[in-house]
Formats: structure tokens, C-alpha cells, sequence
């Protein structure tokens, strides 16, 4: 089912397809990630590349919901950052990729807002 998008802001990263797919720094065309678009609801995530660029995503929907923080921390199944209630993948983040990010990432099914970060 297509989703229609509320509010894209993209800068210094591109996508593979409209809100989901692939992720690349627009610097050095470095592939940074993967953004499973059928199981979030609402991202917000910032990084900055090992070539320097720094980049922000930030993607949320007409019928996004209001969401509740998570105490919970993401798992990882198969290079997979998952929610932990139902282990739906929600984005691949290439670690060795990037200097420093921060996610914050709504899992469509359980609603639920969960954080992730790197810092150098």
C-alpha cells in the first residue's frame, strides 16, 4: 500500500526510491544504509559521512500517528536494526560508513519511538 508523504526534508542524502530504499551521501555516492519503508512510520535521522558531508532525513506521513517514546533499544537481527516487540526490520545503518549519526525511528505496527546514535 502507497503511502502519501506529510513532510520530506532530504539534505546531503538520497534515496533509492521515494521514502524508503537505499541511502546514499550525495558527496561521495557511499552507500550509508538501507530505510525499510513498509515498517516505519515517522525518521528522523542525521549523520555525518567519513568523507565529511553531514546529512539530515526526515520523513513522516499524512496518516502518521502520535507516538510514544520506547525505554526499549532497537535489536539487531541479521545487520538489521528491528523493533524489539515484533522484530520488523526498520533500517540498516552501515556503521563503518559514518563518522557519527542519530535515529529516531517509528515503528509503524506497534507505534512505539525508538533512538539510536553514534557518537564520535
Amino acid at each position: 500500500m502507497a503511502r502519501t508523504i506529510k513532510e520530506k526534508e532530504l539534505e546531503n542524502i538520497k534515496l533509492a526510491h521515494n521514502y524508503g530504499g537505499w541511502m546514499y551521501c550525495t558527496r561521495c555516492n557511499t552507500n550509508i544504509g538501507y530505510l525499510c519503508y513498509t515498517t516505519y512510520d515517522e525518521i528522523n535521522f542525521s549523520f555525518t559521512c567519513n568523507c565529511g558531508e553531514k546529512g539530515n532525513l526526515y520523513i513522516n506521513f499524512q496518516d502518521s500517528r502520535p507516538a510514544v517514546a520506547d525505554t526499549n533499544s532497537l535489536q539487531i537481527v541479521k545487520n538489521r536494526w528491528c523493533c524489539p516487540k515484533d522484530q520488523e526490520p526498520l533500517i540498516t545503518i552501515m556503521d563503518a560508513k559514518l563518522l557519527q549519526y542519530r535515529l529516531q525511528i517509528t515503528c509503524l505496527k506497534c507505534n512505539q519511538i525508538y533512538f539510536k546514535e553514534k557518537e564520535i
